[in-house]
């Protein structure tokens, strides 16, 4: 196989994944391809986008991630809980997203966790900080990066992960 196939520098690479925990429940699943721009400004986890390095169309690639090397530790400053009437009615439901600003002007999105017995609490930490977690990812297509995506690092439908 001839290396424009295979995963490396300046390549459009599309894959599929899913993530486990570490008992093997599987946390989430992306089953539509999603692009990147390999070694970009992709939102890709380092120790991932170093696996799929020289594996090819058809592969499957299983990393697994500490805490620190995935979403970091669960920081609980960033767990915060008030009395529901605090609360403006819209922001009533578990998993609604509320922006909330500090002293210095920087901007955070915490997601309502938890409500129950007249508290709300809200998380600012990502839904996966503090696991160990199990990436498997298929390989489903290479291609060379055109002049305006290495330019922007990004490739179309480039995802959080």
């Amino acid at each position: 196989m001839n290396d424009t196939a295979r995963v490396g520098p300046n390549k459009v690479v599309s894959i599929t994944y899913r993530i486990l925990d570490e008992d093997g429940t599987l946390l989430e699943q992306v089953d539509l391809p999603v692009s990147y721009v390999h070694g970009g400004r992709s939102n890709l986890i380092e120790k991932v986008e170093r696996a799929l390095d020289g594996h090819a169309v058809g592969d499957e690639v299983e990393v697994t991630l500490t805490p620190t090397e995935g979403f970091g530790e669960h920081d609980p400053s960033l767990t915060y809980t008030d009395d529901l009437e605090n609360v403006p009615e819209q922001f009533r439901k578990v998993g609604a997203q509320v922006e909330m600003q500090n002293d210095r002007g920087e901007v955070k999105t915490f997601v309502v966790s938890r409500i129950e017995n007249g508290k709300l609490t809200v998380d600012g930490n990502h839904p996966l900080a503090g696991k160990h977690l199990k990436f498997i990812l298929k390989i489903d297509a290479v291609r060379d990066a055109t002049e305006e995506e290495l330019r922007d690092g990004v490739a179309p439908m480039t995802t959080v992960h």
